[in-house]
């Protein structure tokens, strides 16, 4: 399974942490990041991203559905066992995803019905991915806390 992190912004700027978790997310599925100026861009580039079969789109908003991380796990873990190649996961722009962009999702996950800022929102999501591939996995760093 291939997962891309992408978020709607100007900076590219990408904290220590978030490398972090991304480099301990490689041994479950690829990852990659990107940041694109516009929806449009990001959805022109997700388009392009088809193979066998569609990628599945989670855009992040605070109207989406607020899951445990158990929760998000089980998710995460059907769409691997169902053959999913591809998850896009994407934090909006400043103002928020369109209705039309909304209307587009696979799913609309909430990580807080808070807003974030982008670096914060990204590291979070990161974290919530990796914490779900070690539930997956039976590692301890789920219920080492």
């Amino acid at each position: 399974m291939k997962l891309l992190l992408a978020w709607i912004g100007s900076r590219n700027v990408r904290d220590s942490r978030e490398a972090e978790y991304l480099r301990l997310i490689q041994p479950f599925a690829s990852i990659d990041s990107a940041v694109f100026r516009s929806e449009k861009d990001f959805f022109d580039k997700a388009a392009a991203l088809k193979g066998r079969t569609a990628p599945v789109l989670v855009l992040l908003d605070s109207r989406g559905k607020q899951w445990t991380s158990e929760t998000f796990a089980a998710w995460l873990g059907r769409q691997r066992d169902d053959g999913c190649q591809r998850i896009i996961f994407a934090i909006g722009p400043a103002d928020g995803w369109s209705e039309e962009a909304r209307g587009r999702a696979d799913l609309l996950l909430s990580l807080s019905m808070m807003t974030l800022p982008h670096e914060l929102a990204r590291v979070m999501l990161c974290e919530q991915v990796y914490r779900a591939f070690t539930i997956l996995s039976g590692h301890p760093y789920h219920t080492g806390h």
